[in-house]
């Protein structure tokens, strides 16, 4: 059963009809950049406290008109980080997910634009992390410790985000599930879903699809539960967000193999844009690793702030 709206949760566990027309998409994503951007805050006040990277540095407009620079502790500006990082991420989402389906962007262009739907998660996280550069390098932060200290937050924000595509049914859903390979030890919902009452309306045949989003949710999860155990590590700054490329290409390659999305053409073989994303993700996370698995002093020393642009 899917719920895209948050009237469709209120009348299943009630029977009441409210017109909440709230997105249970929406709803669960603002709930995992709060979570995210909590796990953030607390990795950087732990990097500051040990000395391990230095303050931020804004610029803010006094009362009388004039700009100056201000030092503040790096876990203040994770608000306005999230706050454009997401604004460009969504973009990046929506511009990936018509590079995917450009057929039908051609066929109908406006209504792919202001879909409820149709978001690639890669767009996001790649034109998102570059706009996240640009801000830490604005406020002269070191850019390595960064990406290490957001490794964890990210993980555990896109596990939380995929509980809002399986309770919406937004269709990132699997192929036709295979019965006969299920264990028998295994619930069948873990295995197959219908989706029934999902945002597209589409009716799914029993016994259903596999729940991609589930398992997605569950890899995510453990992910995150690693690198989060591993952010005190000793290697090179960098390391971390190295094991999370990694993890992260690793996972959506797997996940793509019972995934329904389109195929392209690549050099004769058949590759979703997604899997395509994935290796190139892999592939500069095992290059991160061979560099930065160089142990440094176990003294902590502080990051000098990246040079001004």
């Amino acid at each position: 059963m899917s719920y895209p709206y948050l009237s469709d949760v209120i009348k299943d566990l009630t029977g009441i009809d409210l017109p909440l027309p709230i997105a249970t998409f929406g709803l669960l994503v603002a709930c995992a950049i709060l979570a995210g951007g909590e796990c953030l805050k607390r990795e950087l006040a732990r990097l500051y406290a040990s000395e391990r990277i230095g303050p931020a540095h804004k610029r803010v407009k006094g009362e009388d008109g004039v700009v100056s620079e201000v030092a503040v502790p790096p876990q203040e500006i994770v608000n306005d980080l999230s706050f454009i990082v997401v604004l460009v991420g969504v973009v990046g989402a929506r511009l990936f997910h018509i590079l995917e389906h450009t057929d039908q962007f051609m066929a109908d262009p406006w209504s792919m634009i202001f879909s409820r739907s149709g978001l690639s998660v890669f767009g996001g996280l790649i034109l998102g992390t570059v706009a996240g550069v640009i801000c830490v390098r604005r406020w002269k932060l070191p850019i390595r410790p960064l990406l290490d200290a957001v490794a964890p937050a990210m993980m555990l924000g896109y596990a939380l985000g995929r509980i809002g595509c399986q309770v919406s049914g937004d269709g990132d859903w699997g192929i036709a599930a295979n019965m006969a390979l299920k264990p028998a030890w295994l619930p069948t919902w873990f295995w197959a879903q219908t989706y029934d009452n999902n945002i597209f309306g589409e009716v799914l045949a029993a016994p259903g699809v596999y729940p991609t989003s589930v398992y997605e949710t569950v890899m995510a999860l453990a992910c995150f539960a690693l690198l989060w155990a591993l952010r005190k590590h000793r290697f090179l700054s960098g390391w971390l967000f190295s094991v999370y490329l990694v993890l992260a290409g690793l996972e959506r390659l797997l996940i793509e193999q019972i995934r329904v999305n389109p195929k392209m053409a690549l050099g004769g073989l058949q590759a979703s844009q997604a899997e395509i994303v994935a290796v190139v993700l892999t592939l500069a996370g095992l290059l991160g690793l061979a560099l930065l698995s160089r142990r440094v002093s176990a003294v902590a020393r502080p990051i000098p702030a990246a040079p001004q642009a």
